[in-house]
């Protein structure tokens, strides 16, 4: 059985397509067609996709779309760190640029929607232009961003941290791959350098506007029945360190009154995270995902507990109040039961709220296609984040059948795949005239 039998991608985007959607020039076959083919560049035996950042797949990934991209008439450029950029000239060129766009990298079998529909959809704008004779007043960029999911180093955003000079030497310096192969070495693989990672910075003021559509990866937009939604803002997450030491003794022998135990401790906390995000923020959310008992035995007391507490929210103040919160919980337990508590902050990433006026036109551009606006506060980064700390952003989510996403059950209707386009191509022509 070959791999296009495996992987009816096309096939099954056009089985329920409504031909109606394709209009304006936007083409729902076209939007099918790149999605299956990108589907075979990393292409897993249970329908995923392997696409690391700075991998001969993702960089395969970009060259095809940077031959489309070239096709619809755009010039495409690649900086040194995997950042490829097509850019099609404007009415006026000494206004700044409009641009859309994501990536093609992906997790570890992950699926075809996350990162590529976003950038197929930022292209597929331009192939209508193209059709329909449409010249745009100003500039307009089409970006893939190298690494977003960071399955490659294990810290994602590489190419829109380095696009905005975000990535300090230090961290640069202590990158490590899967291979254990440093960012230097991996970079001299791919064809770039060090040096040209650095030298990826760009006066990102250049922009006037980035939008980027993405798949939802949650299940609003299904409970609404709503094809398209409007993203609120992008949570920033901070992550909380916490070290819960007690005295470790035999699991028999140690009579219940008077033990330290710091796996009790730790699971008191753990049980109290819940009631607080809704006192701060009805986004916030808390997580304890990740959690180490030492010595860890059957029968053993343990000595020490170490767990990890991811905290975020689209707001900074409620999200800092949040933290604050849960760090006074996790030292009131410890107090209470003798516990000695080492705790420390890992990672604090400002959030960037979408701007309400920006949050109205994609409304506008929502109801011109009959869609009843649904807000969604995304708690994934995303590349529109780093950009969003300098410049204005907007996010459209897709619908995600049952919200799965970093998974081959990944999926989106094409209908709401190219809705998703033209709500976009809207929403940028709109920005285009102001």
């Amino acid at each position: 059985m070959t791999v296009s039998e495996t992987n009816p991608v096309y096939e099954d985007l056009m089985k329920d397509y409504d031909s109606g959607l394709t209009h304006s020039g936007v083409n729902g076959e076209r939007l099918a067609r790149r999605l299956h083919e990108l589907s075979f560049i990393g292409y897993t035996q249970v329908g995923g996709v392997k696409r690391p950042g700075l991998s001969d797949e993702e960089k395969k990934a970009k060259e095809l779309v940077k031959t489309w991209m070239a096709e619809a008439g755009l010039t495409v450029s690649e900086d040194g760190a995997g950042n490829v950029k097509g850019r099609l000239a404007g009415r006026d060129e000494s206004s700044r640029a409009i641009a859309s766009g994501s990536h093609v990298d992906s997790v570890p079998n992950g699926g075809n929607f996350d990162g590529p529909l976003g950038v197929l959809s930022a292209l597929e704008v331009v192939e209508s232009w193209k059709e329909t004779g449409y010249v745009p007043p100003k500039p307009y960029e089409v970006i893939i961003f190298t690494d977003e999911e960071g399955s490659r180093f294990n810290s994602g955003l590489s190419g829109s941290r380095a696009m905005t000079g975000a990535l300090s030497e230090e961290e640069m310096d202590q990158l490590r791959d899967y291979n254990g192969e440093t960012l230097e070495q991996v970079l001299s693989k791919y064809g770039s350098s060090l040096q040209a990672f650095k030298d990826a910075k760009r006066d990102v003021s250049e922009l006037e506007l980035f939008v980027e559509v993405h798949i939802e990866q949650g299940k609003k937009l299904e409970k609404a029945d709503q094809p398209v939604g409007i993203v609120s803002g992008i949570a920033g997450p901070a992550w909380l360190e916490a070290e819960f030491s007690g005295e470790a003794g035999h699991a028999g022998n140690t009579p219940m009154a008077g033990r330290r135990d710091p796996l009790v401790a730790a699971a008191a906390f753990i049980s109290a995270i819940p009631d607080f995000p809704e006192q701060v923020s009805e986004t916030a959310v808390a997580t304890v995902g990740k959690l180490e008992v030492s010595p860890n035995g059957i029968n053993v007391i343990p000595e020490k507990v170490t767990l990890h507490v991811d905290i975020r929210d689209i707001y900074e103040d409620p999200r800092d109040h949040l933290l604050e919160m849960i760090r006074k919980e996790a030292e009131a337990i410890a107090d209470t039961r003798e516990i000695q508590l080492n705790i420390k902050q890992n990672t604090k990433i400002q959030p960037v709220p979408i701007a309400k006026d920006l949050q109205a036109n994609l409304a506008d551009s929502l109801e011109k296609f009959n869609i009843s606006p649904t807000y969604i506060p995304s708690g994934a980064g995303h590349d529109a984040m780093i950009l969003g700390r300098h410049i204005p952003v907007a996010m459209l989510f897709v619908r995600s059948k049952e919200g799965i996403s970093h998974n081959p059950k990944e999926w989106s209707s094409l209908n709401d795949c190219v809705t998703g386009v033209h709500v976009l191509k809207d929403f940028i022509e709109k920005a285009m005239d102001q």
